[in-house]
């Protein structure tokens, strides 16, 4: 019997609701899989100590992956309107000599940061887990926060102000959408066959939205099915299904873009 394939993403509703159908067994010819949850900054590191067969990372962290991966061309988080948010609790004019908390220090929420304040001085940078960012900044412990995911529902909720979005500074500077989550596999595995089980979790999550309700509510941080559906209808889209030749170009300027900026090393061909 083959041994199931250790699969790792992040217990966000837009993961679960594209993993659900691989991981309950629902796509045909699909190989078993073994679901770990973990958060993206704890994959980021997993993965390159290779502790997965396919995984869920930062396309920032694809310049120390892709020796020994290969990227899907399904599955990824990458669009529209969708970024991250610096937040404050009080409007400031800049991060200067401030205290600012990110959620992993190789997220590609981190490094959007980096590249747009790169000529801010922030007094001191912490990385803090996704969960407590929001109430650090609220409580005062960080003048700023780097929050992710359905955060932009909800953080006005934690009396909170957007500094910066910087998925609008990215699209109005690049007029391309922005990578944030990628699929990688060992290069060891059929990158084509794992492409296609991928995709076909997609496309089944999409036929039947109301079969991974339950999966996603169950690891879901924000309880709440409105914000769930949210964050599903905002980060699961066609570039979910097929990343294509402009999110290609996406994932390229990004890192390019890093590179260039001291930021990252060079990154090897994505395909």
């Amino acid at each position: 019997m083959t041994p199931p394939l250790e699969l790792a993403f992040s217990p966000c509703p837009n993961d679960t609701f594209v993993f659900h159908a691989w991981a309950h067994g629902l796509v045909p010819d699909a190989p078993p899989a073994r679901v770990t949850f973990a958060d993206i900054d704890v994959t980021n590191t997993a993965a390159e100590r290779g502790e997965f067969d396919v995984v869920k990372v930062s396309y920032a962290a694809l310049p120390w992956l892709m020796g020994s991966h290969t990227l899907l061309g399904s599955g990824g988080a990458l669009g529209r309107g969708c970024g991250p948010l610096v937040l404050t609790r009080e409007p400031l004019p800049d991060l200067d000599g401030r205290t600012v908390a990110v959620p992993s220090a190789r997220s590609t929420a981190y490094l959007l940061f980096r590249l747009w304040a790169q000529r801010q001085r922030p007094a001191r940078i912490d990385v803090v887990p996704f969960s407590a960012i929001m109430p650090a900044v609220r409580d005062g412990r960080y003048d700023a926060g780097l929050v992710i995911h359905e955060a932009r529902f909800v953080y006005q909720d934690y009396g909170l102000t957007a500094l910066a979005d910087l998925g609008q500074w990215w699209e109005a500077d690049t007029g391309l959408p922005i990578p944030l989550g990628a699929i990688l596999a060992r290069r060891s595995l059929d990158a084509a066959l794992l492409t296609h089980v991928v995709r076909a979790s997609v496309e089944h999550a999409w036929a039947d939205p109301a079969a991974s309700a339950g999966f996603v509510a169950e690891h879901a941080a924000e309880l709440a099915p409105d914000v769930q559906r949210q964050h599903i209808a905002l980060y699961v889209n066609e570039f979910t299904r097929d990343l294509g030749e402009e999110g290609h170009a996406a994932v390229r300027a990004l890192l390019d873009r890093a590179h260039a900026a001291g930021l990252t090393p060079a990154t090897p061909p994505l395909r």
